[in-house]
Parts: C-alpha cells; sequence; structure tokens
C-alpha cells in the first residue's frame, strides 16, 4: 500500500515538473547537462579512487546515480553521484573487507535509505547542529586529503587501520617522493585556482587532468596511471551472489547505517541549499527513496554508493537547469566520454586524481562557519566542531557523529539550565488595578514566582531550590508558567513535590499561563487533577484576586474586614487600563 502510495506521489512529481516543458526548457537542460557533466567527470574518476575502489567504478556511479537517483527522486534540481564525504567512509571499509563488503554495505544502505523515505522520516535527518556538520565536514577533508598522499608523493605507503595512524606512519617514516608525482599534481592544484579567474565556464579539475596528462606524455615522465578504462557499463568486478562475504555480512550492517545516515544527511542539506538557489522544494521522503533505489541496484554494476553533491547540482543550477532533465544529460554526456575517449582517460596520471582531491579536499572546509565560531569564541560551538572533526578521523563516521550530537546537547542543556530564571514578587497592587480590580491592599501572605525557561531535568534542581521558601511559609503561593515552553517528566515531578510541600503546610498553590503543550503534559500525567482546575488561572493577576477573595473568607488576618474585590467601572479604571475581563471561579488556562 506504502509503495504505491509512493508511486502515485512520484507520478505528481514529474507531472508537475514537467508541466508546460517547452524547447527552451530542454536546450537549456541540454546545456546545464553537458557542463555538469565536464564536472562530474575529473570528480567521479577521482571519487572512483578515493573509495578505494576504481576509477571506472567512480563513472559507473555516476552514469548509474545520474540516471536512477534522479529519475526516482524528490527533487528537479539534485546532481548524485560519488562524494569526497562518502569516499571517506569507504576507504576503510574498503581495506577491511575489500570491495564486496563496499558493495554489500552500499546495497544493504539502500535498503535502509528506502524504509526511511517509506516510513516518511526525510524530516528528521536534517537535526544536527551547524557545529557537527561543520566538524564533520572538515574531519572528512582530512581523510580525503591524507588518503591520497601515496598518489600526490608518487609512494606507496603500507595500509594503516585509520587516518591518524597513517598519518603517524608518515611522519615517523617520512617517504621519499617523486617529484615528477609531486609536480603534476602541484600542476593540476595550480590549474584549478587559476582557471575559474578566467573562465567561470570551463571546470578547472577538467582543465587540470589535460594539461598534467598533455605534459605527462610530452615529458615522457613514468608515473602511474589511471590505465585501462572498460567500455561497459558492467564492470568485470561488480556484486554478484558469488561474491557477497556471508560471514561477514552481520559485521557489514553497522557500516551500512553510517553509509546510510550520511547519505540521508548529505543529500537532504545538499536539497536545502539547492531550495534555496531556485525557491523550488523537495520532497524529501521521495527524494531519500530515489538515493535508496540508485544506492540498491549500483553495486550490482560494480559501482560505489553515491549521494546527492552540493558542487555538482549547484553547477546544475547556475547553468539554467530546469528538470530532472539535466541528471540524464549529463550521465548521457560521461557515457559518451568514456566511450569515445576510454583511451585518453586511461593515461591521466594518478597524481593528477591526487591534486583533484587535494583541492576539492581543501574546498570541502565550510571556512566561513569556522572563521564565525572562532571570531565569535562560540564555545560551545568550537567544541562540539573540533570534538566531531577528531572523531571523524580517529573514529567510524558514525560514532563520529553521535558524539558531536552528545557534546552538543550537552552544551545545549548547559545553555538551557544557564538560561532558566525565576523571580519572585509580591502581590503588585498597581497592576491588579489596571487590569480593572477593586483591591484594598495586597496580602502579604501571597507570593508570586515567575519562572521562565524549560523545566527539564537539567534545570528541576534550580526550580526546587527557588520555589522551596526558606525565608518563611506562604498561605499562598502562585506560580507563573507563561514563560515556560516546555516540561518534562521530571519537571513534573518537580512541581508535584512543590504542590504538596505547601500542602503539607496548609497551603495553597496556584499555576498561571500555561501554555497549551505545557498543559498537555500536565494532563497526561494527571498533574492538573492534583493542582485542581480552580486553582489553574490564566494569569496571575486573576489568580491573586481569586486567592485573595479567599483569604477574606478564611481567617486570614490581612485580609479579614476587607471589602469584596469588584469590577471597577468604566470611567474610574485608569485610562491606560486594558478591557477588565469577567472575574471567574476561577478564569482557566485554555
Amino acid at each position: 500500500m506504502q509503495i504505491r502510495l509512493n508511486s502515485v506521489r512520484l507520478i505528481a512529481i514529474w507531472r508537475d515538473e514537467f508541466r508546460g516543458y517547452s524547447r527552451a526548457s530542454f536546450q537549456r537542460d541540454v546545456l546545464a547537462g553537458v557542463t555538469v557533466g565536464a564536472v562530474a567527470l575529473p570528480l567521479a574518476l577521482a571519487f572512483g579512487v578515493a573509495s578505494g575502489a576504481s576509477p571506472a567504478a567512480g563513472l559507473i556511479t555516476a552514469i548509474l546515480a545520474g540516471i536512477l537517483i534522479a529519475g526516482f527522486g524528490g527533487a528537479a534540481y539534485q546532481i548524485s553521484g560519488p562524494t569526497g564525504a562518502m569516499a571517506a567512509i569507504l576507504i576503510g571499509l574498503s581495506s577491511r573487507y575489500g570491495l564486496a563488503g563496499v558493495w554489500v554495505a552500499g546495497a544493504l544502505s539502500g535498503a535502509i535509505l528506502i524504509a526511511l523515505g517509506l516510513f516518511r522520516l526525510g524530516r528528521y535527518i536534517t537535526f544536527i547542529p551547524a557545529p557537527v556538520i561543520t566538524g564533520f565536514t572538515s574531519g572528512i577533508a582530512l581523510i580525503i586529503a591524507i588518503g591520497q598522499l601515496d598518489n600526490v608523493l608518487g609512494v606507496a605507503a603500507r595500509p594503516a587501520e585509520n587516518t591518524l595512524v597513517k598519518l603517524y606512519d608518515y611522519l615517523k617514516h617520512p617517504p621519499l617522493p617523486d617529484w615528477h608525482a609531486v609536480v603534476i599534481a602541484g600542476l593540476v592544484i595550480a590549474t584549478m585556482i587559476i582557471v575559474p579567474r578566467i573562465s567561470t565556464r570551463l571546470p578547472g579539475s577538467l582543465a587540470g587532468l589535460v594539461v598534467a596528462s598533455l605534459v605527462t606524455l610530452a615529458l615522457g615522465w613514468k608515473i602511474p596511471v589511471i590505465g585501462t578504462i572498460p567500455s561497459t557499463l558492467l564492470l568485470d568486478q561488480r556484486l554478484t551472489l558469488a561474491t557477497i562475504p556471508w560471514a561477514q555480512l552481520s559485521e557489514l550492517i553497522p557500516s551500512a547505517i553510517a553509509i546510510a545516515a550520511l547519505g540521508a544527511i548529505e543529500t537532504l542539506l545538499c536539497g536545502a541549499v539547492g531550495a534555496t538557489m531556485t525557491g523550488r522544494g523537495i520532497d524529501n521522503n521521495q527524494e531519500l527513496i530515489g538515493q535508496g533505489i540508485g544506492n540498491l541496484i549500483i553495486p550490482f554494476f560494480g559501482g560505489v554508493p553515491a549521494t546527492a553533491a552540493i558542487a555538482r547540482s549547484s553547477v546544475a543550477i547556475k547553468s539554467g537547469a530546469v528538470t530532472r532533465m539535466a541528471s540524464l544529460v549529463h550521465s548521457g554526456v560521461i557515457v559518451l566520454a568514456v566511450l569515445a575517449l576510454g583511451s585518453l582517460i586511461g593515461r591521466v596520471p594518478m597524481a593528477a586524481l591526487g591534486g583533484v582531491l587535494l583541492m576539492t579536499a581543501w574546498r570541502m572546509n565550510e571556512w566561513k562557519a569556522i572563521r564565525f565560531f572562532v571570531h565569535s569564541r562560540i564555545r560551545h560551538a568550537l567544541a562540539g566542531m573540533v570534538v566531531t572533526m577528531v572523531a571523524t578521523v580517529a573514529l567510524d563516521l558514525t560514532q563520529a557523529i553521535l558524539i558531536g550530537l552528545v557534546v552538543s546537547m550537552l552544551s545545549y542543556v548547559h545553555q538551557s539550565v544557564s538560561a532558566i530564571g525565576i523571580s519572585a514578587d509580591g502581590v503588585d497592587l498597581v497592576r491588579v488595578r489596571g487590569r480593572g480590580y477593586s483591591l484594598e491592599c495586597a496580602c502579604p501572605d501571597i507570593r508570586i514566582y515567575t519562572v521562565t525557561g524549560a523545566i527539564f531535568f537539567g534545570s528541576v534542581g534550580a526550580v526546587v531550590s527557588a520555589l522551596n521558601q526558606r525565608d518563611r511559609h506562604y498561605r499562598t503561593i502562585i506560580i507563573s508558567l507563561r514563560g515556560v515552553p516546555l516540561i518534562d517528566v521530571m519537571g513534573v515531578e518537580a512541581l508535584e513535590h512543590v504542590i504538596e510541600q505547601q500542602r503539607a503546610r496548609g497551603g495553597e498553590i496556584y499555576l498561571t499561563g500555561v501554555q497549551p503543550s505545557v498543559r498537555r503534559m500536565l494532563e497526561r500525567t494527571g498533574l492538573d487533577r492534583l493542582v485542581g482546575s480552580d486553582h489553574i488561572c490564566w494569569n496571575a493577576v486573576e489568580a491573586t484576586v481569586v486567592a485573595q477573595m479567599r483569604h477574606a473568607k478564611a481567617d486570614c488576618p490581612h485580609c479579614q474586614g476587607l471589602a469584596p474585590v469588584t469590577l471597577l467601572a468604566p470611567d474610574s479604571a485608569p485610562a491606560a487600563a486594558p478591557a477588565p475581563e469577567p472575574l471567574p471561579s476561577p478564569i482557566q488556562a485554555t
């Protein structure tokens, strides 16, 4: 049933997207597709290598992702393919389990993404603080950069357990670099810096690979090159039933979850950026389904997991893409390049791909956000960013995200506790009369507490401490909750403790200004019945009036003999006073 509903929704998305589609629209899509295809070609080669696979695997991934994910996705402007973020998680997986592990984890992640989309969990994926994302991105950039040192230096270092160990080995046993490879990598980086300043139409990475290949051929330098590029979409090395490592399947599930989480996060963040640039929304759940279908199928052709790419999607949007047809054209451009230029692509030096990835890693960092965190000296943001970055480099990417989230949550709890405010005041006669009520004098046995901030497990100690009347015991306590946006179970228990203590002394307690979300929590826990509906008022003034009327009828020495509280006549009320509300018995919060 759910699959049928999603099929109907996908058809509706396509129909709305292509409504009014014209020849001019098609021409714009073709131009954008050709442009983004030229940008994606070198990146696909580079990220295929960075993933621990082959350049051909990167090309297959870009081609199929551009067709499958675009066809089943929920946005018109997304361009998907192999990315640096995904490469960072795949390189470690490849070193431990080989390509078979990468393929199986990728297919499993596709199934997870489809489930996330079918159960409409897309909106929850992006609930990640900005410092965590910034630190995560910087950590991935470090993994990519350090992982390309072999290609850039022209050496073959021994495999390492993780990125930090690899960096330590480089520092402890510095390799002797091949200066030819270093020059080629430097030439690519320089080209990627210079070309965009001359022309924005020519992709700097593509120009860099062309220049590096021509220099290598002209000077006859013997450095490693990509090698043979298969002229087929079905690679010899691919996922089949025979290649599935059944004995290690359970070990690959955490990696599959990590790939799915990373793919969902990067895809929906890319979608948010694209929505801002185009003014057109994205169906998050359908996009996750499209990503899932793509990643489920791609391993059976020999590709690696894919996700939406912000850089390529931005190029498509800026080039005038109208619909997802641009993504399909981009895949066609890469297919034509493989078939027509496969022999030339095979001569591209590996050091040139290393240069592309080093430059990509540098640009991946969110430098604007980093500068903002540093210059503004927001300590909790800096802590979350640095901890996430270090954890990303040293640990599994899923662990890094979880650690970053924990640090961010602890920082949020600390800030929330610091923001809790509780003030204590007596009855304000001016305010009471300003509301249109006559009151001869203020009863000193009434205390009004105004609470501001969330009452939750982190702040209940401060709340209980403030409400414990150590100086004296008041006959009536009024607690204004107008500034309380939420309350959790421990907060309810704290209020229950205060109420029971007050009643044990023979006193009364009133709650006022209860927000709807707080009121629902009180109803669910039964605290509203404990307080009593006649002790929950709209505001502190009305609670004061009700309490003082009761004091006057009881044995309060301060209120006996006072005239009954009444509403002032319109001409005797202060000019600036609001229209008086009818005196309830009492007014309940809504």
